[in-house]
């Protein structure tokens, strides 16, 4: 094997240049900032809470829509910055927004269940608004996990809705192209439950970096070339700052999430229960828009479209966006084509 040893001594140069630069530009930097889009609290209980987005001129839509993300990680990443905030092009596209935030549970929250999640966190949350705004119906939105348990939700309570939009949510999990969902399968829930109390999210984000190994790597080596810009460097700290910011999860909720839905598929099959009443999705009649990543490789297309022929909604509409995961909510394509779609889909049902 040849080496050009003085090609090699000019990359080891230029590397070492580029990390000179990009120490520097580490040096003026003093504050990430996340989730800058004003709020304001508005509803809590217990630990959660929600707030609403401020807004400087009146929205085209009356109807407050009500936003949830998953719980394993803070919905920060929905207005991670200005100019790639999800929430802030909704806002500018004309709807009403408002966030749950799940807050940062305790050990002393470990007997916390579904129930608790979706009977009185969410449902009260979606009373108030109902209270507040004068109105029968809201707008309801999930994310992933919020997908799930807002179709449940709808399910449950479709009197309250007026339409559900859900982005990258699994409702269908007996697809094993996915190693999470085949892990699922096989790991001691109860022994984690009863041994730890709550689930550390540490220990659910390593799952979910094991799906991709090779994106830990290749992130910190496509950083080496943009370590001297400041407005690159920043966009990759408030991720990296969002991707560290882990809650933990109730053990109890976590125990049904993984038996009922990852481990039997119960929601899909028309077997799962909240608070002894049996969940059926022939409920879900309101309009329903069904946004997937193509390329998604933490939740199957297939775990997503497959509720489509579950719900009994006629209206009803999958929304497949080119990307990944997490790039439905950060991307720049999410900015021109994602929110302003969903947006006109929600106001054309206000």
């Amino acid at each position: 094997m040849n080496f050009n040893s003085s090609k090699i001594a000019e990359e080891l140069v230029s590397t070492s240049e580029k990390i000179a630069k990009g120490y520097k530009t580490l040096q003026d930097i003093h504050v990430v900032d996340v989730a800058t889009t004003p709020k304001e609290l508005v509803w809590s209980c217990d630990k959660v809470k929600m707030y609403h987005y401020t807004r400087e001129t009146p929205a085209k839509c009356a109807t407050p829509v009500l936003v949830s993300f998953a719980m394993l990680n803070r919905h920060d990443v929905l207005d991670i910055q200005p100019d790639r905030s999800l929430m802030k092009k909704l806002i500018d596209e004309g709807l009403d927004v408002y966030i749950m935030d799940w807050g940062y549970p305790t050990r002393a929250d470990r007997y916390l269940t579904m129930e608790d999640y979706i009977d009185v966190y969410m449902n009260g949350a979606v009373d108030f608004l109902r209270k507040t705004h004068k109105v029968a119906k809201i707008h309801k939105m999930g994310i992933c996990q919020g997908g799930t348990f807002s179709m449940i939700y709808a399910a449950l309570y479709p009197e309250k809705l007026k339409s559900i939009t859900t982005y990258v949510a699994p409702f269908d999990f007996s697809t094993t192209r996915c190693m999470l969902y085949k892990w699922t399968k096989y790991i001691d829930v109860d022994t984690m439950v009863d041994t730890l109390g709550t689930i550390p999210g540490e220990t659910i984000d390593s799952a979910f970096g094991m799906l991709k190994p090779s994106m830990n790597v290749s992130k910190y080596l496509g950083l080496i070339d943009s370590l001297e810009d400041k407005t690159k460097m920043m966009s990759f700290l408030r991720m990296e700052k969002w991707k560290a910011d882990l809650p933990a999860m109730p053990g109890e909720m976590y125990r049904k999430y993984i038996k009922d839905l990852f481990r039997d598929n119960k929601l899909i099959k028309g077997e799962f229960e909240l608070g002894g009443r049996k969940v059926d999705l022939k409920n879900v009649t309101m309009p329903f828009l069904n946004v997937y990543a193509t390329e998604d490789n933490i939740i199957p297309n297939e775990s997503t479209k497959n509720i489509m022929d579950m719900i009994g909604s006629t209206d009803k509409k999958d929304y497949p966006f080119p990307g990944g995961h997490i790039g439905v909510f950060v991307g720049g394509k999410s900015q021109k084509e994602l929110a302003p779609t969903v947006a006109k889909w929600v106001i054309e049902r206000c």
